[in-house]
């Protein structure tokens, strides 16, 4: 029994990560939308397909409990600001050409996350940890010696879902929970925003084609089926693990900007790409180390 649930968590895990791995597929169908409006259709329907995903499989009495909950709330309003900032540029740098610039920036994400944790939750680096923070320090620093430019899109994302994950550990709350209350608080400033855009081509769903509104309605199973897959995944496998598979997503972003989409990959991109996946190749390496090891121990 214990194997079988080991394996659905591997399953849900590369789901999970090839689903955000072939989003911007999706986002790409709406490259005439703005990505504010984008955003908007992202946060409304989210918010509906999870009431309704609910209703079947439950979890309003988690939502209560969390409801009377202020801290909670808080941290949550907060989260809901960083997962919005992540989403819009993430959608903007889809469609927008910066794919690549996308797929770095969640590569660097775990990276980052080694960061935070020393930082805010008192984790202590190990030596291979240093050297692989150092590594992608250093990619990102010859970008800007020599070239010039800081791989801003990458860093937003990398800083946005870092700190997001970071608080969202802190708060301790199931995931579809998390993501009801979070596309709550969004729900007033997403759905007034398509109030005030209703002139705009695409913001009207009573003028547009039914296959522009069916598209847009998809937001909201692209937004939370891979995130309900990640939940899954993470209650049936260590986080040891579930790291392993969180370089799916990019390494299929990276594959489909540069041969289905043609972004340029020039040396600039090629050194700092070099750096973090060096890094990550470390970083990878002293996971497995010390998975050995606990294994040993046990």
């Amino acid at each position: 029994m214990q194997d079988l649930e080991h394996r659905k968590g591997i399953a849900l895990a590369i789901c999970a990560y090839f689903l955000w791995g072939i989003a911007p597929l999706y986002f790409k169908l709406l490259s005439d939308v703005s990505a504010f409006e984008t955003l908007a259709h992202r946060v409304v329907w989210s918010f509906f397909f999870i009431i309704i995903l609910m209703q079947f499989i439950g979890g309003f009495s988690r939502l209560k409990l969390v409801l009377k909950q202020p801290k909670q709330l808080l941290v949550l309003t907060v989260t809901s600001v960083l997962i919005a900032v992540n989403w819009l540029i993430f959608i903007w740098a889809i469609n927008n050409d910066h794919m690549l610039d996308a797929s770095l920036g969640y590569f660097i994400n775990p990276l980052f996350n080694v960061l935070l944790g020393m930082v805010f939750l008192s984790e202590r680096l190990r030596k291979l940890q240093w050297v692989a923070v150092a590594l992608a320090s250093i990619g990102v620093l010859i970008q800007l010696i020599s070239f010039g430019s800081i791989p801003l899109v990458s860093l937003a994302l990398a800083c946005s879902f870092g700190f997001y994950g970071l608080l969202r550990k802190k708060v301790n709350i199931d995931a579809k929970t998390g993501l009801l209350v979070e596309t709550a608080i969004l729900l007033p400033v997403a759905f007034g925003y398509l109030m005030l855009t209703l002139d705009t081509a695409t913001a009207n769903i009573f003028t547009n084609d039914l296959t522009m509104n069916l598209t847009l309605i998809a937001a909201g199973i692209v937004t939370t089926v891979p995130l309900l897959c990640f939940a899954g995944a993470a209650m049936r496998i260590p986080l040891s693990m579930l790291g392993f598979f969180q370089y799916i997503g990019p390494s299929i972003m990276f594959v489909l900007a540069i041969f289905l989409y043609n972004e340029p990959f020039d040396i600039e991109k090629g050194i700092t790409f070099g750096f973090i996946w060096s890094a990550l190749l470390i970083f990878t390496t002293d996971m497995a180390l010390q998975r050995r090891r606990r294994l040993k121990q046990t």
